[in-house]
């Protein structure tokens, strides 16, 4: 059995009071917490209300400084037919492009029956936002996400194309229209407050495929560069659950490669490889089970957060002028199979003091990925998958001051371990993927670590319901700043029914936590049968 895609259950929405939302604002903002979000009574199984989305990741910190509000897109989306539309930055909140924070907002809001979707917004060809959708209540339901995007500001200077898609499609089945709106937020400067914003965005392609090519010039004074790719394995189909795949001797529904579920994505410069990272497991709101997210998403469904590489190293090479052949890759894809998208970013930093910026590469090592399956056949079938990978390269650039010499050592580790009965009514797999990145730069050392989980456990008994426990867990440690995001939910329905007959129940819960010089951050959120039952804040 592949994990269960299918739209949630037709259920109107429980509109928060205003009074409710001002009080718990107030006290959020007190720094005490509410010990419980809501005195609804828990019903025994979804009926037709439940809460709108909800997350328990932290607000995006609002400088105290003027600010100005732009609206770049409002679009309803019924099939696959993108918004198109222009841009023109605010002027009463400073100059252009020297702004102290940029924050985008998307709201939304859809109702009836409907999947998930997937959508973007590019900015003057920048991606500024990957998502995902919610499914649906028939009622309604509302949702938004807030991104920082004060690194773009540069593109956000001046005039540029917009351009929203959020594929999409509607029949007498599937209703749902998708109404959203996008807002950008400028805060004017501070003092005392710098922004160390890139002095160039490049869009290298919309990378609507499992290798993205295309040509890259950059500056030729550029000190720093890095890629952000939105790598997301999509569709509907297996690479949506691309952790689920098996390799060609195994018998199960999702067929994969000779690696088997082993991931990996990839950039390369002129043909060698210049960044690795291990993808997230992202899980949209109808993977697994529909009801596991129908209050809370799994991490970064809205906002799908995007795979970083420090191509400093290669800056020497990148500067003579010319254009270069740049590759995004899905290592462990079957060749010729689709599935994948890899929109990408490429930032600049540049010398303001030297026109030409020379250098060189004077250290690779980038041995091919160690990747080990063992199958074992039998009344309950499992693949123990186990892959690592290692990239370390050196390289320096002449600036105006002085030589910078910049070294990227990067190392990731998969393990999944799969098991399921023949008929696939007993599916379980765990997941673990880690990527560990250091940048050294003259002396100084710059450490990212990034660990992600996931366990699924589904079962189908005698009487077809579904039942299926899960966990995502997103941990990182970027210098010293401590997040630990983890999901758990049980889910359970029955298949092959209208949905008043499903007697669907689940319990949800999300904890957030950050930690930093002078930083705490603790919340913690828990539903049941679609009602918010616990919204706790510590620290």
């Amino acid at each position: 059995m592949r994990p269960a895609r299918a739209p949630g259950p037709a259920a109107p929405v429980i509109r928060p009071r205003r009074a409710a939302t001002v009080l718990a604002a107030a006290v959020a903002a007190l720094g005490l917490s509410l010990g419980s979000a809501s005195a609804a009574t828990v019903p025994t199984e979804f009926g037709t209300d439940y809460h709108d989305p909800v997350t328990a990741a932290p607000p995006i910190a609002a400088p105290h400084a003027r600010s100005c509000s732009v609206t770049v897109a409002q679009a309803q989306f019924k099939d696959f037919t993108p918004y198109t539309g222009t841009y023109t930055p605010p002027t009463a909140c400073g100059t252009p492009g020297r702004w102290s924070k940029v924050v985008l907002r998307l709201d939304g809001n859809v109702k009836g029956r409907q999947f998930d979707r997937l959508g973007y917004l590019d900015i003057g060809g920048v991606q500024m936002l990957r998502t995902s959708t919610p499914e649906p209540s028939q009622d309604g339901i509302d949702w938004s996400v807030e991104k920082d995007v004060t690194q773009y500001e540069k593109t956000l200077s001046g005039p540029q194309s917009v351009d929203m898609l959020i594929g999409n499609v509607v029949d007498d089945t599937y209703t749902g229209v998708l109404n959203v709106k996008a807002t950008l937020t400028f805060y004017a400067p501070e003092p005392g407050r710098t922004v160390s914003a890139p002095d160039r965005v490049i869009p290298l392609s919309d990378g609507n495929s499992v290798t993205t090519a295309a040509s890259l010039t950059v500056p030729r004074n550029s000190e720093r560069i890095l890629a952000e790719v939105y790598a997301t394995g999509s569709g509907g189909g297996c690479e949506e659950f691309w952790y689920s795949a098996v390799t060609p001797s195994a018998s199960y529904s999702c067929q994969g490669g000779d690696d088997g579920p082993y991931r990996e994505v990839r950039i390369s410069v002129d043909g060698k490889v210049a960044g690795i990272a291990s993808p997230y497991p992202n899980v949209w709101t109808g993977g697994w089970s529909p009801y596991l997210w129908s209050v809370i998403p799994s991490p970064h469904a809205f906002d799908v957060r995007p795979l970083v590489y420090d191509l400093t190293p290669f800056a020497g090479v990148l500067n003579d002028g010319k254009a270069h052949k740049v590759d995004v890759s899905v290592v462990g894809v079957p060749a010729g199979q689709t599935g994948w998208s890899a929109p990408t970013n490429v930032l600049v930093w540049q010398d303001a003091h030297r026109q030409v910026v020379t250098g060189a590469v004077t250290s690779y090592r980038q041995p091919a990925p160690v990747v080990g399956n063992r199958y074992t056949d039998g009344s309950l079938r499992r693949l123990v998958t186990d892959g690592t990978d290692r990239l370390k390269v050196t390289g320096y650039v002449d600036t105006s001051h002085g030589r910078v010499t910049t070294t990227v050592e990067r190392t990731l580790t998969t393990a999944i371990d799969h098991r399921w009965t023949p008929d696939e009514n007993t599916d379980d797999q765990t997941g673990k993927w880690t990527d560990h990145q250091a940048v050294t730069t003259d002396g100084r050392v710059s450490r990212t670590d990034r660990v992600y989980t996931l366990d699924g456990r589904a079962t189908i008994d005698s009487a077809n319901r579904l039942r299926v426990i899960m966990s995502v867990g997103d941990r990182s440690a970027v210098g010293a700043v401590r997040v630990d995001d983890e999901y758990r939910g049980d889910a359970t329905f029955t298949l092959g029914v209208a949905r008043e007959q499903r007697h669907a129940v689940a319990t949800t819960s999300e904890r957030y936590r950050l930690r930093a010089p002078g930083v705490c951050y603790d919340h913690s959120l828990a539903t049941e049968q679609g009602v918010l039952t616990r919204d706790v804040r510590g620290c």
